[in-house]
């Protein structure tokens, strides 16, 4: 979409990222309210496959810009969010307050200020 001044309003990269990430939220929120209601796992598989490939997706985008997003506070925050994610076919009993923390995680690292979010903690990866 261009504005009138030959401005883009919305790129293709850009409209990609916002259907992933809706299509990520929908899916984890389907996924979350099915532990949280003890829906039972098979019904819930399309939901994290779903989940999963969203999730997938968004990893791409970021890393096709750069593989340093990765040491980025926002980059960090999806690897302990995968970490934890890890955890639950081990802390099975434990998954709903599991999911929620990783709620909370996503919450805190996409809506910290930008100077934080962009903040690249891995020193090889900062511009001098």
């Amino acid at each position: 979409l261009r504005l009138p001044r030959g401005g883009v309003l919305l790129t293709p990269r850009r409209a990609l990222s916002v259907l992933l990430r809706t299509a990520h939220l929908a899916t984890f929120a389907a996924l979350l309210g099915g532990h949280v209601f003890d829906v039972d796992p098979t019904r819930l598989w399309p939901w994290l496959v779903a989940t999963v490939a969203s999730g997938a997706g968004l990893m791409a985008l970021e890393l096709l810009s750069s593989v340093a997003w990765l040491g980025t506070a926002k980059g960090l925050a999806v690897l302990v969010k995968l970490a934890l994610l890890a955890m639950v076919p081990v802390f099975w009993e434990h998954r709903v307050a599991i999911l929620l923390a990783v709620t909370v995680l996503a919450g805190v690292a996409s809506h910290m200020p930008r100077q934080f979010r962009h903040y690249q903690v891995v020193p090889m990866f900062r511009r001098s």
